[in-house]
């Protein structure tokens, strides 16, 4: 194995120790390292080997990714590795092809195509003349590596068509950059006539929109002339594409004659229009035949399509007739239904205001009669028969709803009660009903069988000896578990006894409440009634009279006295002013 070139081995070695902003200038030097070696020979192809090798090229791809508007040497750099890089992998020989051409060469192209896109990018932004120039010749330069590199592995002229960069610098509105844009176009179809039937449809119908927005979009004569020569190759190239051009593109005739007629290329729109023009000829006997046909089916079709509606004609007139004699028939008993419930309204209104006038006079008529000193007990009276009255209604409504709601669970729960009786007695009987079944001796063991369970057994006792527990321990473990088990029944009774307390607590509560629930009224209580709510007790009493009596001082304290008072809250008294006695309230009349 031939030693590798001493100038590319300390060009990587500078590479792996330098910093990532020295690269690119670094990477430059290979252009010189290239130059010095003849084109074709075997010292360039084995110059280029040793770089791929030392993965330098590698190093070149990826710088061609980084933003050089803040590296040394700045886009001029990016455009001059984009060339080396062109140039390196152009008569390569590798040792693994697989990944070189699956897999490098198109991430080659992919980041050409990247770095073409950002320096369009930074031309139709720049302002200055000189800029713009230095600017497109960076792009021409990468232009001009895209097309040195699929010209040296022509299967990467597909890769280039449908890359996605490529379009989006096809598709631009500036001239200098569309116009190199249609020369890498131009070198494509040179290098590979058939890459247009490679690549996919919806790529193929980009690009030749793009070509003929551009003829329709433009006056540049420049750029007419770029696109008609494309579209022209293309038809000549790829016969296949004219029919597509043609029926893809109705105006395309009328547009190439009468807008770029006489603009310096007659002699390449001539030819484009002849073809377009052959191409029509000969398919217009076809579309004609075609045309004759489908007229013939349509009239057939029409023929069987009226045939069939005047054969149901008659049924369909039937079936409009009857759904019309529903329709009306339903709108006449909408508008009835409708007059009906205004009547029904407007005689409950009516209904309404003769009551409210019947009361109204009822009601003066009693004033009329009671003396002036018993108006105040009658309203009272009228409004407390009154709010019974709603009390009454109100509490039937509640209770019938509550009936309505629980209807269904009460019948789930009877179904549940019938279905559960029916399975109870289905099972008595088929237990009745079953026959004893007749003893079976058990099966006895064989003498081996006998044997080999034995030696399992005796083989366990060896392997777990049972533990040794003395007399005394045993005794010990015997008193602590007694006393264990009596604090537990202690606790349980204990626990009992709570629980028995509270219930008792709660029945007290509950009696409580239901009695303050069914309490009347003050106007209607009663000394009976009053009886109830008194305690027996003559403590309790004594401390309810105090409290009373105290309150009903606080109360009628003049307003110098509660001074002190302001920022406390109306139920809140001190406990000093409320030392009295309960005689009055006692829930449930007991202790």
């Amino acid at each position: 194995v031939a030693a590798a070139d001493p100038r590319v081995l300390a060009l990587a070695a500078q590479v792996t120790e330098s910093r990532e902003q020295d690269i690119p200038l670094l990477l430059l030097k290979l252009k010189g390292i290239l130059n010095n070696a003849s084109l074709g020979c075997e010292e360039s192809k084995k110059i280029k080997q040793d770089i791929y090798d030392y993965d330098l090229t590698q190093y070149c791809m990826l710088v061609l990714r980084q933003d050089h508007f803040r590296l040394h040497g700045g886009w001029a750099t990016a455009a001059q590795l984009a060339e080396i890089l062109s140039h390196c992998c152009v008569g390569l020989e590798v040792k693994d092809p697989e990944e070189f051409y699956k897999k490098f060469l198109p991430s080659a192209v992919d980041n050409l195509l990247f770095l073409g896109r950002r320096l369009q990018a930074r031309f139709i932004r720049a302002t200055k003349d000189e800029e713009k120039q230095d600017f497109l010749r960076w792009f021409q330069t990468v232009a001009d590596a895209i097309c040195w590199l699929f010209g040296g592995h022509i299967q990467l002229a597909t890769c280039v068509l449908q890359n996605d960069h490529f379009l989006r610098l096809l598709i631009t509105d500036d001239v200098e950059t569309a116009i190199i844009m249609m020369s890498i176009l131009h070198n494509i179809l040179r290098v590979n006539s058939s890459v247009l039937l490679e690549v996919d449809e919806e790529t193929l119908h980009s690009v030749l929109d793009e070509l003929v927005y551009k003829l329709s979009a433009t006056a540049n004569p420049a750029v007419g002339s770029a696109a008609t020569k494309l579209l022209l190759l293309v038809a000549k190239f790829c016969k296949q594409l004219v029919k597509l051009l043609a029926a893809r593109y109705k105006g395309l005739k009328e547009l190439l004659s009468r807008q770029w007629t006489g603009k310096g290329f007659d002699r390449d729109l001539s030819q484009l229009l002849d073809l377009l023009y052959l191409e029509q000829s000969s398919g217009k006997g076809e579309m004609q035949r075609q045309h004759q046909a489908a007229c013939v089916i349509q009239a057939m079709w029409r023929g069987f399509q009226t045939r069939k509606r005047l054969k149901k004609l008659p049924q369909a007139v039937t079936t409009l007739q009857r759904s019309f004699r529903t329709k009306r028939e339903q709108e006449l008993q909408h508008l009835q239904e409708k007059k009906e419930d205004e009547a029904l309204k407007l005689q409950m209104q009516l209904q309404r205001q003769r009551a409210m006038r019947l009361f109204h006079e009822r009601q003066l008529a009693l004033l009329e009669i009671v003396h002036a000193s018993q108006v105040n007990k009658y309203m009272e009276e009228m409004e407390g028969k009154s709010a019974l009255t709603i009390q009454r209604f109100w509490r039937g409504y509640k209770a019938r709803r509550n009936f309505h709601q629980q209807r269904q669970s009460l019948k789930e729960h009877k179904a549940a009660i019938v279905i559960q009786r029916a399975a109870c007695k289905f099972l008595e009987k088929r237990r009745r009903r079953r026959a004893l079944r007749p003893w079976k001796d058990p099966k006895g063991l064989t003498d081996e069988q006998r044997l080999a369970l034995q030696q399992k057994v005796d083989d366990y006792i060896k392997l777990h000896p049972a533990s040794q527990m003395s007399e005394e321990r045993s005794k010990e473990l015997h008193m602590q578990a007694q006393e264990k088990l009596a604090q537990f029944l202690l606790r349980s009774k204990l626990d009992e006894r709570a629980a028995q307390r509270r219930e008792m607590l709660l029945a007290q509560v509950n009696t409580d409440v239901e009695l303050l629930m069914n309490a009347p009224g003050f106007t209607e209580i009663t000394e009976k009634d009053l009886a109830v709510f008194m305690s027996r007790s003559v403590p309790v009493a004594t401390k309810a009279r105090q409290s009373h009596n105290t309150m009903l001082k606080y109360t009628h304290w003049p307003w110098w006295k509660k001074l002190g008072d302001e920022f406390v809250e109306d139920d809140v008294i001190a406990d000093d002013a409320v030392n009295a006695e309960l005689r009055t309230l006692f829930i449930g009349g007991r202790k």
